[in-house]
């Protein structure tokens, strides 16, 4: 016996919180017209944490400043090495230490694999428990350049 499936009602338009005009694009390109759902800048806490962790909570605080259905995204960068490292904060270290500094880092380990990790989570609104989706890149070994 196949299982139930639950159908989601969402009264009006999901927020997707971003800024990023090619992020909107690319959860457009996926989502088409089946979700009704605008973009909108938000100025959410830097949280710290795991990312399953840090999406959950910030689709818990873009829920609350929105007052309905949100949609949020994190992309990580995490090298075995490092173990896991800079993950959530790439954005951080690559402000901090540029792409040759990134690299520089992977110097001293004969590892220099690493994968994409994102954090996709979605709450109906205030007070609803968010789900979280991780899509996760297969390992690659690479150098990061300023040209890509």
């Amino acid at each position: 016996m196949a299982a139930a499936r639950a159908a989601v009602v969402v009264p009006r338009p999901v927020t997707f919180v971003t800024g990023n005009a090619k992020k909107h694009e690319e959860v457009k390109a996926i989502i088409g017209n089946s979700i009704p759902f605008k973009s909108l800048k938000l100025d959410l806490p830097e949280l710290q944490g795991e990312p399953e962790d840090i999406s959950k909570e910030k689709a818990r605080l873009a829920a609350l400043q929105v007052n309905g259905p949100v949609l949020v995204e994190d992309t990580c960068l995490c090298f075995n090495a490092l173990k896991g490292l800079p993950g959530p904060y790439i954005k951080w270290f690559l402000e901090k230490l540029g792409h040759e500094g990134l690299n520089n880092l992977l110097m001293a380990y004969d590892d220099k694999s690493a994968y994409a990790l994102c954090a996709f989570s979605f709450s109906l609104g205030p007070g609803a428990e968010p789900l979280t989706f991780l899509g996760k890149t297969p390992e690659r070994t690479r150098t990061l350049c300023e040209d890509e």
